[in-house]
């Protein structure tokens, strides 16, 4: 355990950012999950506007720092190839 002040500041920051960066890594797993399900029922309707709340989730896991923008983009771009790609 940290014995100064500061020191134990940083760790109560540390536990807040951290549980705050887990929910928003779980949110956007479950997300990108739900639209590999509805790509696999073969639901193409439902894969286009769950890919449309997919990017929306990955664009705000970019501003919070989650993603890196390139990985969301290669995301974007792998799952809109699997969408338009459904019969």
């Amino acid at each position: 355990m940290a014995n100064h002040l500061s020191a134990q500041k940083r760790a109560r920051q540390t536990e807040s950012r951290t549980a705050r960066n887990r929910a928003n890594t779980s949110s956007l797993r479950t997300q990108l999950r739900e639209l590999r399900e509805a790509i696999e029922k073969g639901d193409k309707p439902a894969a286009e506007q769950t890919y449309r709340k997919t990017v929306s989730a990955l664009d705000k896991a970019i501003q919070k720092g989650t993603l890196h923008e390139n990985t969301a983009s290669r995301y974007k771009s792998r799952l809109s190839k699997r969408v338009v790609g459904m019969m």
